[in-house]
């Protein structure tokens, strides 16, 4: 009965249209449609260099993803049975088409792409599914805008693979993969001349500027609430507007001022080492970071963004998270809900967890993500025990499963905010509720000159209670006195960390994942709660 019931209170939030997408993908979809290829359309401006990610193809037939090298040199190395499946779409993707670099590679890449029409038959295998599709006619289309030439059967398999990415859209996620599924057919609808084409640019057209509409909130935030795919979503909406540019189409002004929010958005949600904060599915090197996106924002000629980074308080009401800072200390609190219901799919049970750093150095860090899929090390990295918060008698805050799915989630709130030092912010959720003692947890961070102080409550009776603070691998950590430890922290003369309310104070390894494919060694402090309640004191050497 509890497997039936997690499914339940899984699929009672899809959407009518979800329900109907996940049911047409039990029906055989139309086959390949083989038509000849439109013409090419003449560029009418020059395309501005577009972000460069690092380079992936290591040799002619080697690439490297997800930190593992493997060989693709025959047809089945396209679909290796013992690879990830995240990895098998990243060898699909063609990014090193326009990866750092490129032109050194540009006969392995003509080799590759033959290669790929070749050995890889319209509607066969992970290649042909609808993200690697569009990710890949985006790769396509974008070297051919500075001056590459595709062979022709890469021409002519570029109209098959528009034709049937646009009858199979991701209406069954919704979310990241819509708006890139839409983002291709604009690419593809640019690259080709014709009628066919213009139908395919202006029914996508029509489809991102509705999914932005819907899935950007009203304080510049993507409404899947992680940092990587809200970054992911703002590159898209900057190579849309390069391509509208270079064929002299308008860019909508509402897309010009989503920009600006978003990177407002996403430049919060960043440490001062200029990286991601770690909530939800986040990891580094999938996404540009911050100072990448407003280079290339500038390039394309868009508004410079101003921020009140200064301001000691940040508040992104629509999203959930707040942004403290005092002096070298910068504090990011999550007091959000995991994700929009009916799309949970890149949720962690994190709900009241927080991120901080000290000058440039990261300090108390989330797990971040190593991998996708289904297994017992992607729910673990995904549960409340991979996060700096509390869990209640071993149990995630929100029941996450099955590797992207949620039953019953947390709801968050803030209680309280006091935005001039010392600074405060006071939030609840009840995740725990659904427990035998209908547990709330209650968390309040003061963050002053030199401290941090973070009380946590624990309603309702309870078997267990720990609280957990992971920390940034370069950071080593001692036992001082009972109660109270010393945090070495690169840059600073003296960390100390109290714990008042723990019966127990427990030093133990973990990992940290600041790539797919990477698990870093690091530190966990865990506190067993004796009573109800928790005061953490965290000391650092004022700035003078």
């Amino acid at each position: 009965m509890s497997g039936l019931a997690r499914y339940f209170h899984t699929v009672r939030h899809l959407r009518p249209v979800q329900v109907a997408g996940r049911l047409r993908l039990l029906l055989p979809g139309p086959p390949p449609d083989l038509r000849t290829a439109p013409s090419p359309r003449l560029q009418k401006n020059r395309y501005v260099q577009p972000i460069s990610p690092e380079a992936t193809l290591v040799s002619q037939d080697v690439f490297r993803f997800l930190a593992v090298e493997r060989r693709c040199s025959t047809a089945a190395g396209w679909q290796p049975p013992d690879a990830e499946k995240l990895w098998v779409y990243n060898l699909h993707y063609f990014d090193d088409l326009n990866a750092r670099e490129a032109p050194v590679r540009r006969e392995w890449h003509d080799h590759l792409l033959r290669r790929w029409v070749a050995e890889n038959p319209p509607g066969r295998g992970d290649g042909w599914e609808p993200y690697p599709v569009s990710r890949r006619i985006v790769n396509w289309v974008k070297w051919t805008a500075v001056g590459n030439t595709l062979p022709y059967a890469c021409h002519t398999s570029l109209a098959v693979q528009a034709r049937w990415l646009v009858r199979r859209l991701e209406y069954h996620l919704l979310g990241n993969h819509l708006l890139a599924n839409a983002k291709a057919l604009i690419y593809a609808g640019l690259y080709f001349d014709g009628s066919e084409a213009e139908a395919w640019y202006a029914r996508a057209f029509d489809l991102f500027e509705e999914q932005l509409q819907i899935q950007l909130l009203a304080d510049g935030g993507h409404f899947e609430l992680s940092p990587m795919y809200h970054a992911v979503v703002l590159e898209d909406v900057l190579d849309l507007v390069n391509i509208l540019q270079a064929h002299g189409r308008q860019v909508p002004s509402a897309w010009v001022a989503s920009v600006a929010s978003m990177r407002r958005w996403l430049s919060v949600m960043s440490h001062p080492d200029g990286e991601i904060a770690f909530f939800n599915d986040a990891a580094f090197e999938v996404a540009a970071n911050a100072a990448e996106l407003d280079a290339y924002a500038a390039r394309l000629g868009l508004p410079s963004r101003a921020l009140p980074v200064e301001a000691p308080i940040i508040v992104l009401e629509s999203s959930g998270y707040v942004r403290l800072a005092v002096g070298a200390a910068q504090v990011l609190c999550d007091c959000a809900s995991v994700g929009p219901d009916h799309l949970p799919a890149h949720a962690h049970a994190d709900s009241l967890s927080f991120e901080m750093s000290l000058g440039q150095q990261r300090v108390f860090v989330n797990s971040g993500v190593s991998q996708y899929g289904t297994d017992a090390e992607r729910q673990r990295q995904r549960g409340t025990g991979a996060h700096n918060t509390v869990v209640v008698n071993g149990e995630d805050s929100s029941e996450v499963w099955g590797g992207f799915r949620v039953a019953r989630r947390a709801r968050a709130r803030i209680h309280q905010l006091v935005r001039s030092p010392p600074l405060v912010v006071q939030a609840t959720h009840d995740g725990y509720t659904r427990l035998p003692g209908r547990n709330e947890h209650r968390r309040r961070w003061t963050l002053a000159a030199g401290s941090l102080e973070i009380d946590d409550e624990v309603t309702g009776a309870f078997r267990s209670a720990q609280a957990l603070f992971h920390l940034y691998p370069q950071i080593t950590v001692r036992a001082s006195e009972p109660q109270a430890l010393v945090l070495d922290v690169p840059g600073q003369p003296v960390v100390r960390m109290s714990l008042q309310g723990a019966s127990s104070i427990e030093i133990r390894p973990s990992t940290w994942h600041p790539q797919f494919g990477l698990s870093v060694p690091n530190t966990c402090v865990a506190a067993t709660l004796l009573g109800p309640t928790l005061r953490t004191r965290i000391l650092w050497a004022q700035e003078r």
